[in-house]
Order: C-alpha cells, then sequence, then structure tokens
C-alpha cells in the first residue's frame, strides 16, 4: 500500500478515526499495532515474521543486556542482536551481491556459484537500523529498556515510518507510546497540511521528473548534450521531492496521530560544503551512521588519516546499504573522499563558489546513484561532455557509429517540474517560506489548499510509481 494509492486514504482515515476514539494507551496502540501490520502485509504477509522476528529479539536482548552488569555478557547479548537483524538485512539484500561479485573467482577455482530467487522485504533496511538503535542505546546504559512489549512492538512496525522513514529512535518514539497523546486541532491541522505538500512534492514534481530521468538514462548516448544535462538535474529534483514527500508525509501522518517525527530534510540543495549537505540530506541516516558507526571506529579523535579512514569506511558503507550494487559502493566512496578534501582543505571558498562546487559533487554522485551499472554510468559521463560513443546500428549489430548524441528532447511538463524545484528552492531562502507551510486563519491558505488538492486530480500522472526509496 503505497501513501499516494487511493486505498491508503480510506486506510488512513479509518485508523486516524478509531484512534482517536478508543480510550486509554493499551486500545489506542493495539489499534495502531494492528493497523501497522495489516499495512506491512498489503505488501507481502511473508514478511511480518521478520517484523515479528526482530521485535521479539530486541525486545528479550535489551532486558538480558540491562539486567547484566559484566561486560563481557552485556557485550555477548548485543552480538547476538547484530547478527539476527544484520543477518537479515545481509541475506535478502545481499546474499545475491556477493555470489554475483565472487563469481568470477569462484568460477576460476572450478566451483559453481548460482544465486538464489530471494525477494527484499520492504522497509528491512529501516526497520533493522530502527531496533539496532535501540539495543545499542541499552548496552550503552543511555536508556532502559521498556516493559512494554506492545509499545516496542508499535515503535518497530509503525506504519508512517515503517518502509522509508525517517529512521526514529527508541528514545525519541518510545516515550510518546508509553501515554496517550491528547487532541490538538492544531497538530491534526499541520499534519494534514504537511501529508498534502508531500503529496505535491511527489506525484506534481518528482513523478514528472522521472519521466525525463528514465528516457534519457535508458539511452543517454543518444541524446544531446543539453538534454542530458536537464535529465541529470531532474533526477536531483526527483530522488530529492520523492523522498522527502514520503518523509512529509510520514511526518505528517505522526502528527495527526498525535506523535512527532524528527525533521528528515532541510532544503540540501542549499549547502555551500559537502558537510553541510550531509547535515541537511537524510538526516535521521546520517546521524545514526555518525553516532553508530563513525563515532565507535574512533571519529575524529585519532590521526588525520585514522578519521579519513573512518570517514571512508562510514560513507562506503552508508552507499552499501542503500542498494547491492558497486555503484553505490561508488556513490558512497566518492562523498567520502569529498568530505575527506573539505576536512583537509586550509582554505574556504566564497559562499556561492562553494555552493557551487558542492553541486558539482552532488551531482556527479547522483549519476552513479541513479545508473544501473557503472557502464550506464559512464555513458552519461559521455553525454553530459558531448563525447562520441559507438552506438550499434539498426538492423546489424556488427556495424557502429560514431557520434555524440543528437537528439534534443525538451519535454514541457518534466521542465516545469524542474522550474517549480528551483523556485520553491528561492523562495526557501527569503521571508516568503513561512507562507509555504499555509498557516491556519490566513485568506490564501484555503484557496492555495484547494488548488493543490485540484491539481493533484488533474495533473497526476498515468500509472502508478512507487517512491523510490522503496527499494532500499
Amino acid at each position: 500500500m503505497n501513501f499516494t494509492q487511493i486505498e491508503f486514504l480510506f486506510f488512513l482515515v479509518v485508523v486516524v478515526s478509531f484512534a482517536w476514539m478508543l480510550r486509554g494507551r493499551v486500545a489506542r496502540n493495539g489499534w495502531l499495532l494492528l493497523a501497522s501490520y495489516y499495512f506491512y502485509a498489503y505488501w507481502d504477509v511473508r514478511f511480518c515474521v521478520l517484523l515479528l522476528l526482530s521485535t521479539g529479539v530486541d525486545f528479550f536482548v535489551a532486558k538480558r543486556i540491562a539486567a547484566s552488569e559484566a561486560r563481557a555478557t552485556r557485550k555477548r547479548w548485543l552480538v547476538c542482536s547484530l547478527m539476527v537483524n544484520l543477518g537479515m538485512l545481509g541475506f535478502f539484500k545481499y546474499f545475491n551481491f556477493f555470489i554475483e561479485t565472487a563469481e568470477p573467482l569462484v568460477r576460476s577455482l572450478g566451483m559453481n556459484a548460482s544465486t538464489l530467487p530471494i525477494v527484499l522485504p520492504v522497509g528491512i533496511s529501516f526497520f533493522t537500523f530502527q531496533t539496532l538503535s535501540y539495543t545499542i542505546d541499552v548496552y550503552r546504559r543511555r536508556m532502559t529498556p521498556t516493559k512494554s512489549l506492545l509499545d516496542f512492538a508499535l515503535y518497530v512496525a509503525f506504519f508512517p515510518q515503517l518502509v522509508a522513514g525517517p529512521i526514529v529512535r527508541a528514545a525519541h518514539l518510545l516515550p510518546q507510546l508509553a501515554s496517550t497523546p491528547k487532541w490538538k486541532s492544531k497538530r491534526m491541522y499541520n499534519g494534514a497540511q504537511q501529508l498534502l505538500r508531500g503529496a505535491v512534492k511527489k506525484v506534481l514534481i518528482a513523478d514528472h521528473l522521472a519521466d525525463l530521468v528514465d528516457g534519457v538514462f535508458a539511452g543517454p548516448e543518444l541524446y544531446h548534450p543539453v538534454t542530458v544535462w536537464l535529465a541529470v538535474f531532474a533526477y536531483a529534483g526527483q530522488i530529492y521531492y520523492d523522498f522527502s514527500g514520503y518523509s512529509d508525509m510520514a511526518i505528517g501522518i505522526a502528527k495527526m496521530l498525535g506523535y512527532r517525527f524528527p525533521v528528515n530534510f532541510r532544503h540540501p540543495y542549499l549547502s555551500t560544503s559537502v558537510g553541510e549537505f550531509w547535515r541537511r540530506w537524510h538526516i535521521t541516516l546520517s546521524t545514526w551512521l555518525r553516532d553508530y558507526l563513525f563515532i565507535p571506529l574512533g571519529g575524529s579523535r585519532g590521526t588525520v588519516s585514522q578519521t579519513n579512514r573512518n570517514l571512508l569506511l562510514t560513507m562506503s558503507l552508508g552507499g552499501l546499504w542503500h542498494g547491492a550494487a558497486l555503484t553505490f559502493v561508488g556513490w558512497g566512496i566518492w562523498h567520502g573522499i569529498a568530505l575527506v578534501v573539505a576536512r583537509g582543505k586550509r582554505w574556504s571558498l566564497p559562499p556561492f563558489a562553494g555552493w557551487l562546487a558542492t553541486m558539482g559533487v552532488v551531482l556527479f554522485g547522483w549519476v552513479l546513484f541513479r545508473a544501473t551499472s557503472f557502464q550506464n554510468a559512464m555513458s552519461v559521463f559521455r553525454g553530459l561532455m558531448g563525447i562520441p560513443t559507438s552506438v550499434p546500428m539498426l538492423g546489424s549489430e556488427a556495424e557502429t557509429w560514431n557520434a555524440a548524441g543528437s537528439i534534443v528532447w525538451l519535454p514541457p511538463v518534466p521542465l516545469l517540474a524542474l522550474a517549480c524545484m528551483v523556485v520553491e528552492h528561492f523562495v526557501w531562502r527569503t521571508r516568503g517560506r513561512r507562507w509555504m507551510r499555509l498557516p491556519a486563519g490566513h485568506w490564501f491558505t484555503p484557496v492555495a489548499t484547494a488548488m493543490m488538492i485540484w491539481a493533484l486530480l488533474l495533473y497526476a500522472p498515468r500509472g502508478f510509481r512507487p517512491f523510490v526509496y522503496f527499494q532500499f
């Protein structure tokens, strides 16, 4: 079930209505847990077993960690949690990747390597990281384990952020689930508005940009450099508005139910350094990697070379987290190198020059992120520079012609969506950003709300596009 499907709208109305009608924390949380498992079972009921396994193991392990005084015993229980959660993630997401990567070596040894027909459970990268943060924080004595299995099960499976984040930590959400929220009409209004804005981002901007992106990345050697550049810019807009749109919808739904989620995006394309970009982009993941990977590796406490190693390793693993492909690892390494260079420089750029340099790094990285292979990425890079590429002629695979792409494709709707991205970022830098939230009580708010709903009904692209981060 997708946030932008009509089925989800009916589901949400029922869930929110009953949640506010039920009295008592246990009844309310029980209803939300039932709704969350129904939401996840809508994708594939078999994967609910993974949620149950992760919930049961980490609830029990956290209690054992808290009850143990010996550090070695606590560490063994933590390793148990890591093995279960990372084991599930590794098998479903990376088993075939490692088999395919090692296939040449295995065959050279005279053995066979075969992949398995594994279906990737939606959201597994997100809920495993959430439960790991719980057991790790209990191990570090930063929080005490919850006594309520119901509350913890809801924390793991809570449907607004279950399949694509934000990655909400236990210390943030569990205290909220331990009490019954009070009805606040302003919070309900703000949540509904954020849900609507997220839908506009996803459906009216990201999905229209995807038409240009998909067409050009499928055959970049055919297109003129102008079109290839537009496609790269369009992908930067697509992935931002797609994922930030999902985050806005998740945060808005949580508000409608009376809960607070952390902010996940702060207009990252306004950044003037790569470090600032990562403080604005997918904030809950970047802070998770910082707190549970970079700092345990040593952070910046050691020598310069050790800090650089920790940065590169953290970003490489962050890239691999996004997908089982070498292009994602390359994307992570690229950002790691950019962060290392930024830390090591002895000079500072003026804001505009810093912004240009940051956007260059980010756009280069997005090509790797979107490409289906390194070969596809190189074709896009050649297209950006207008370098001729050998292209098979129709009717004969043996004959080729060498020429830079000549097709100039400027589809009006994606270009309009790209212009909306530029205008929205420009307005955000001005005082006009406070009006973009459509505050209650102002004359233009109902007009703007009606226009957004009208545009969603009339100008939504045909067909169905899942959120980009569902594949991670």
